[in-house]
């Protein structure tokens, strides 16, 4: 498959803390890649330094062949990217209609807006029935499948997903990666997904990479990860 998104060295940080340390790594288009790696290993940091929120220091991020270190957030977004950021960020005292139409800001046409909106009620049906209330009132999963519908609705090209399984019951967590995998397919979504739960992680994606003191510790496809015993002792649980 082609290469959609791809970092070539790419130094990022806060302050005098560096975050990442010359990451390389590249995304399939059409595909799903994860990134996993434990807590403070740089995975958000991955994510906010491709959407502008996290400055590179050092190194390409090109985006479709274009490169998008140092542009503002509102350009990556309408570029075709669009992040679901960790810890239920919906707007609280926002109805499930408005934050829907909040993630079509950027767009202007009233009908398509409507029609995508319907169909983020398909494949969230739980959104359908709530669409009245308000946000801050809907249980974790509810909130995290209004996220991602959120994003959805600017039509990214390429979504980024961090943690989406955190703080969620095992049946709420196969429940929406199986509808990831379905928006992937019907959608014809490229996906990055940062995680910490390898397991289901892999069970989705094609290609992953392992990140350890915001450096890749490994990198290969799911069997090829699973299939080194030092990997996934070290990484994986296995």
């Amino acid at each position: 498959m082609a290469e959609l998104l791809s970092f070539a060295n790419v130094s990022a940080g806060y302050g005098r803390i560096e975050a990442l340390s010359e990451v390389s790594l590249s995304v399939a288009a059409g595909g799903i890649t994860a990134l996993l790696g434990a807590n403070g290993a740089g995975k958000t940091t991955v994510l906010n330094t491709i959407c502008g929120l996290v400055a590179a220091r050092k190194g390409e991020i090109r985006f479709d062949g274009k490169r998008i270190d140092g542009l503002a957030s509102e350009r990556v977004v309408s570029l075709g990217i669009s992040q679901v950021p960790e810890g239920r960020e919906v707007f609280h005292q926002m109805s499930v209609q408005e934050n829907l139409l909040l993630g079509a800001h950027q767009r202007n046409e009233a009908d398509g807006i409507a029609r995508d909106i319907e169909v983020m009620c398909g494949y969230f049906p739980i959104l359908k029935q709530r669409y009245r209330q308000m946000a801050g009132t809907l249980s974790g999963g509810e909130q995290q499948m209004l996220l991602i519908a959120r994003a959805l609705m600017a039509r990214p090209r390429l979504l980024l997903l961090d943690e989406p399984s955190l703080g969620l019951s095992p049946l709420l967590v196969q429940q929406v990666f199986e509808t990831i995998v379905r928006l992937h397919r019907e959608e014809e979504l490229t996906l990055l997904i940062v995680e910490q739960n390898a397991a289901i992680a892999l069970e989705v994606a094609q290609y992953a990479y392992i990140l350890e003191n915001g450096e890749v510790a490994a990198h290969g496809t799911p069997d090829d990860l699973s299939a080194n015993d030092a990997v996934a002792s070290a990484y994986l649980g296995m």
